[in-house]
């Protein structure tokens, strides 16, 4: 009996290459195929029916994404493009071939007016482009796709990649200070913790235990980037010192939420995952990062 293909698209970025991590760990359960640009450009939507021809997922996660906030205000087109035209094609594929689809989205469908986490079911209205081009890929992914699963996710840091965590490693150790916004909250992600996330939810599915929809994770706890940044300092023995500032002194292109945190209780619930402390999680990246 032939094992289920999991393909993956946008291996190259911070959760994709997690999860491409622990593949060899699952080579008995399921087979893999990882995508980067080469192999399936979402920047070129015609480029994903020859892909769909060639290969037969049984599971597609779609990890890719244009995720430059500050650039998509500018570049509409190749955000809308890559975030919400070809996750929608991807959609309709994984329909046809009743192929089932895991999408990544974001905190930012939220307008971050908010005062208590949001649900899965809570008004979306993004405040950038990014968060709306991400917000029509989850309309295009569930309109297309009865079998869709759409995670939003928040704050997301790797060992690899761009993010915040390597940032201010690398910034604390050329400068005496920092300052950092401290009125915008969320929490953050550990993109490990998710890729196995992702993983549990398949397994579950392969059980007969499926469940559709919108779902949110992160790890758990709230915090500020101030609070993020000291404790990023604290964990990697830095002796920067970290001031909080308002996102008034540090202006940018995109307009970001204020508040981001989301409840994660309906993946709780459906699909028995539980969520990692975000302290211990950034502790275990930062030893990763200095060992």
């Amino acid at each position: 009996m032939s094992k289920p293909l999991i393909v993956l698209s946008g291996k190259n970025g911070q959760l994709g290459w997690e999860i491409l991590q622990i593949a060899d760990q699952l080579k008995e359960s399921f087979d893999f195929l990882f995508t980067g640009r080469e192999e399936l450009d979402l920047s070129k939507p015609e480029t994903i029916a020859p892909f769909f021809e060639k290969n037969h997922p049984d599971y597609f996660i779609n990890c890719a994404a244009y995720t430059a906030v500050d650039k998509a205000e500018q570049e509409n087109e190749l955000a809308y493009k890559i975030n919400a035209e070809s996750v929608g094609l991807i959609a309709q594929y994984c329909a046809k071939i009743h192929a089932k689809l895991i999408t990544i989205s974001t905190d930012y469908v939220f307008d971050g007016n908010g005062v208590s986490p949001y649900t899965p079911e809570t008004k979306t209205s993004p405040i950038n482009y990014y968060g709306y081009s991400k917000w029509m890929g989850e309309q295009l992914a569930l309109s297309n796709c009865a079998e869709t699963i759409v995670i939003r996710t928040s704050w997301v840091y790797s060992v690899h990649g761009n993010n915040f965590v390597k940032t201010m490693l690398r910034l604390m150790n050329d400068r005496p200070e920092l300052n950092v916004v401290s009125d915008q909250i969320g929490s953050p992600t550990y993109a490990a913790n998710l890729a196995l996330t992702i993983i549990k939810i398949i397994e579950s599915i392969e059980l007969g235990h499926a469940h559709y929809g919108i779902y949110h994770y992160s790890n758990a706890g709230v915090i500020s980037w101030f609070d993020f940044a000291t404790a990023i300092a604290k964990e990697g023995g830095k002796n920067c010192i970290v001031h909080p500032i308002p996102s008034s002194a540090y202006p940018t292109p995109a307009k970001r939420p204020s508040y981001s945190v989301m409840d994660c209780s309906k993946l709780v619930k459906d699909y028995g995952i539980e969520l990692k402390e975000w302290k211990n999680s950034l502790n275990t990246c930062i030893q990763l990062l200095v060992n």
